[in-house]
């Protein structure tokens, strides 16, 4: 049976990646389904490539007037807001870690009747994750990390905005030029390598010639804070935290004589209660990537980071998605991964309305 899939707009700033590529739009279209795409002029994808392989083009937030049994296709979180969803979203609502906000959103999904398919949430039988910008975000962390530590080396301005790259060669392009001014290389350390975030991360240091110590369940199953993180210039944390285990680091063991200086969070769960490094509170911005800390500490904390590369991070992700984007359309019940993502939805719906 075939489904209708709204492409939104996407509300958060600097946003240009999306989850599904004119590619995977014609496979889709082929396929029975009908396929509309919101007018977005920040997309990495041009309107008329989704229109010359048969999209319906429509308005930036018509999803709003579609049939309650559309399915709304997004990435980041919607603009906060007080009305009813009723429609089938699929996007990464962050709302199950006690994130703030998470109940108001919960709560508008539970008054509208809507469904939520968090696609961090889509999972196969073993458990694993079928979609992830892991590596990309690992990536890009240790891109934006390394960079601000050289840049702080070899140039007294200000570090600057965040900024969207066509191609990664750019990128490595700009660290390179600051890595062959500055007289001093960082010492790194990762952990979480072994995911894809973190091979990600380590994977960019290679591409600009930078080693790292990397950890992961074996090196930190012993349980914080680590004095050896200090012993680094730079800390990039990848980790996927599911279950509360005691910090990475916290402020006390920041007063001790350390290297460190630059924290990369891409797992970046500041305000939730799962938050392996409780020494801050804040999402940062691409305006201001920096947060200066206590104890001569500065964090990177965006949560949006496969942006900086929306090209190369939206043809991944879409990539893996679009096989259960099929079997999502081809199916008359729920195919597995969605039969999970929507059961995590339901438990915590179920939580907030016993609140």
């Amino acid at each position: 049976m075939s489904k209708t899939f709204w492409l939104r707009a996407e509300d958060k700033a600097f946003e240009r990646r999306s989850p599904l590529t004119p590619m995977g739009a014609k496979e889709l279209i082929q396929n029975g389904a009908k396929v509309f795409v919101e007018k977005f002029e920040d997309r990495i994808f041009k309107l008329d490539e989704y229109k010359a392989i048969g999209c319906e083009i429509v308005e930036k937030d018509s999803w709003k007037n579609a049939p309650p049994s559309t399915f709304v296709l997004g990435l980041k979180e919607l603009k906060e807001d007080s009305f009813e969803l009723k429609h089938h979203h699929i996007y990464f609502a962050h709302v199950y870690k006690g994130q703030d906000g998470a109940e108001q959103v919960l709560s508008r999904y539970q008054k509208g009747k809507g469904k939520l398919f968090d696609l961090e949430f889509l999972t196969n039988d073993d458990g694993r994750r079928i979609a992830a910008f892991g590596k990309w975000a690992g990536y890009v962390g240790a891109a934006v990390a390394t960079k601000y530590f050289l840049h702080q080396q070899v140039s007294k301005s200000k570090f600057p905005p965040l900024k969207s790259y066509d191609d990664k060669s750019l990128l490595i392009e700009e660290i390179l030029s600051l890595k062959n001014k500055s007289s001093l290389l960082p010492k790194i350390i990762i952990i979480g390598a072994l995911g894809r975030c973190g091979s990600g991360a380590h994977e960019l240091l290679q591409d600009i010639g930078l080693t790292a110590t990397l950890w992961d369940y074996e090196e930190t199953k012993k349980g914080g804070p680590f004095p050896e993180i200090l012993e680094h210039d730079i800390f990039i944390n990848t980790a996927l935290i599911m279950k509360k285990i005691p910090p990475f680091l916290d402020k006390e063991i920041l007063k001790k004589e350390k290297l460190l200086s630059t924290i990369c969070d891409v797992s970046c769960d500041p305000t939730g209660d799962l938050n392996p490094i409780p020494i801050y509170n804040q999402i940062t911005s691409w305006e201001e990537p920096v947060l200066k800390v206590e104890n001569g500490i500065d964090i990177i904390s965006v949560d949006n980071l496969p942006s900086v590369l929306p090209k190369e991070s939206s043809e991944d992700f879409a990539g893996q998605l679009l096989p259960h984007l099929l079997e999502l359309n081809e199916s008359e019940s729920f195919p597995t991964v969605w039969k999970n993502s929507l059961n995590i939805f339901e438990s915590k719906l179920k939580e907030t309305s016993s609140l």
